[in-house]
């Protein structure tokens, strides 16, 4: 009797360890296992990446300062950080199904007849009640798979901060560039004030047309209107600054310009393996999707399986309070619910069946993630090769379309040239500085995406942000 016993023990516990899920069997990633060769991406060293902060990154302490009010009072990543303190919570309310819940109940009550002497009744009980036993790792699965999503969520956290602070620096930046726009639009303003004043003038001595007047007004017209969409610009970028931040912002902490910002975004090395790509935390979010679709397949396919349920009550009853603790007042009862199914349309079986395609869509997003990753990253550094010689360009065009109006404007003066001619000039001028400020900005935007295309600083904080 005794051995049989503990034979049936033996095999329930070995029951008990017993898991349905499919095990999860990352596939290699789906890119080529370095960055693409070639004149533009300038392969550089095969050192492996440092792991990154946003301070080694962005190097300005105005910036930095504005990126820890970010990370302290942003709403949206206030929103994500309460996503994962829920995440974590259903997690350990799926994890106490395993244990058996043990309640207590009392009662007391009495009874009064047509006048007869009255009756109590009292009572006290506790014990567990349907405790399933998790034999076919239903419960346990169910478990591991919110663990997974818990996890997921925390690395969507991890996804929002990061993309804070890139956005954040990028706003910074156009700040600075915007500034230096309106710097040009005001000085071409000035410039076609002088031009205005000095061709009345000629008209009015007989030597300049009318038409001469008229085109140099049409360029102070131009520049004034640049100047009011620059101011524009500007209070577009602050407001969003100040969202990004989620306060007021200081202007001190806001650039005066471009070559302010140019030199406090340090550049990231190229020839990096792809498969630093698995840091990313929208990777690691599908990685753990993936994870909780195999779990959700144990869960569905225990649903074939019988469910057994335990229950046991033990407790005192008695009529009269003062005898509710004697001996010949305990009680006791226990048994137990064998549940199997035997008929049910396919339903159980179709569940799994959904499961296991929820799994490979979630096998296809982790994949998906990886390559679109690999694209971003590779996009990123095609520019970077590239950038420096455009900002090269740029800046010699601008030298000479810059020598270009002063001489023409000279032979205009001189009775060389036609109007026309300094007109064209200074249009070009104005362009070519605005081309310039743009490819400056392009570059610094280079710099914003590959840091956040490969995930820098993707993981710091988070534990004590959500904790917070």
């Amino acid at each position: 009797m005794i051995a049989a016993r503990t034979l049936l023990l033996a095999t329930t516990l070995a029951l008990a360890g017993c898991s349905l899920a499919a095990k999860t069997v990352l596939p290699p990633p789906p890119v080529p296992q370095s960055w693409p060769v070639g004149d533009a991406y300038l392969l550089q060293s095969e050192a492996a990446l440092p792991v990154l902060s946003y301070q080694s990154v962005f190097t300005d302490p105005r910036l930095q300062s504005l990126a820890e009010q970010a990370l302290a009072n942003n709403r949206d990543l206030r929103i994500a950080y309460a996503n994962v303190a829920a995440a974590r919570a259903q997690a350990r309310v799926t994890r106490a199904g395993q244990f058996p819940e043990i309640g207590i109940s009392g009662g007391a009550g009495y009874s009064d007849s047509n006048g007869a002497s009255g009756s109590g009744d009292f009572s006290l009980r506790g014990g567990v009640t349907a405790f399933e036993l998790d034999l076919f790792g239903k419960l346990a699965n169910a478990t591991e798979a919110d663990r997974n999503r818990a996890l997921a969520t925390e690395a969507a956290s991890r996804t929002v901060r990061l993309a804070l602070i890139a956005s954040l620096a990028d706003a910074w930046a156009t700040y600075g560039a915007d500034r230096d726009l309106l710097k040009i639009a005001e000085d071409t303003a000035a410039n076609a004030r002088e031009s205005v004043r000095l061709t009345r003038a000629r008209l009015d001595g007989g030597v300049a047309p009318r038409t001469d007047l008229r085109q140099a007004e049409q360029i102070l017209a131009t520049a004034e209107d640049a100047i009011a969409q620059q101011r524009t610009a500007l209070a577009q970028d602050e407001n969003l600054i100040r969202l990004l931040v989620g306060g007021d912002v200081d202007r001190a902490l806001l650039p005066a310009g471009l070559a302010e910002v140019t030199p406090s975004v340090v550049g990231l090395p190229a020839g990096v393996s792809s498969e630093i790509l698995l840091r990313r935390p929208d990777v690691i979010e599908a990685e753990y999707g993936l994870r909780a679709a195999n779990a959700d397949i144990g869960v569905a396919r225990a649903q074939l399986f019988p469910s057994i349920s335990l229950t046991g009550l033990l407790g005192f009853a008695s009529d009269a309070l003062s005898s509710l603790f004697d001996s010949g007042s305990f009680s006791w009862s226990a048994g137990g619910d064998v549940t199997a199914p035997i008929f049910d349309a396919g339903g159980r079986r179709a569940g799994v069946a959904v499961s296991e395609a929820q799994r490979d869509a979630a096998l296809a997003s982790y994949e998906g993630a990886i390559q679109t990753a690999f694209r971003e990253v590779a996009d990123a550094l095609a520019v970077q090769g590239t950038i420096a010689d455009r900002v090269r360009a740029a800046a010699a065009n601008t030298a000479s379309a810059a020598d270009t109006a002063t001489l023409t404007d000279a032979r205009y003066k001189g009775g060389v040239d036609n109007f026309l001619a300094s007109l064209d000039a200074q249009r070009s001028l104005y362009a070519a500085r605005r081309s310039e400020i743009a490819t400056q900005l392009l570059l610094v935007q280079t710099r914003i995406a590959l840091f956040r295309a490969l995930g820098g600083d993707s993981g710091a904080g988070v534990e004590t942000a959500a904790s917070r």
